[in-house]
């Protein structure tokens, strides 16, 4: 399976143990993990100013998921009404990415989740699937 992380359960992996890291290792060793350039743009600063992560941490993180699939920026947002405008940029880039699933835990694309092209679901959501 093809599987978008939205960069809040990128954050979340890589800063705290639980569910989101679980995942994280998980879909590195049985399926495919996808992520946007949006996103990585997204963590990086993340990881910086809210985590104070140095530049060698930052840099480890990101060299690890660019040896994944990265979606170049899409050209334009997805065509779809949703209350943060960012997040129509890392709905874009998951349906660019043709994946099967895109993991979140933004309320805002969850609460989208029944009016786009693709499945939209929490990490618990996402381990659920994959275990079943």
């Amino acid at each position: 399976m093809r599987i978008f992380f939205d960069t809040n359960v990128l954050v979340s992996a890589y800063v705290a143990r639980g569910i989101c890291a679980d995942l994280l290792r998980y879909v590195l060793t049985e399926h495919e993990l996808v992520t946007g350039e949006v996103n990585l743009a997204e963590l990086r600063r993340i990881l910086r100013d809210r985590f104070k992560a140095t530049l060698d941490r930052i840099d480890a993180v990101e060299a690890e998921l660019r040896a994944e699939t990265i979606i170049p920026r899409p050209s334009k947002p997805a065509a779809v009404a949703i209350r943060d405008p960012d997040d129509a940029w890392v709905l874009a880039s998951a349906i660019d990415g043709a994946v099967d699933l895109l993991v979140t835990g933004d309320d805002d694309l969850l609460a989208i989740a029944a009016d786009v092209p693709l499945p939209i679901v929490n990490p618990r959501g996402c381990w659920q699937r994959l275990r079943d």
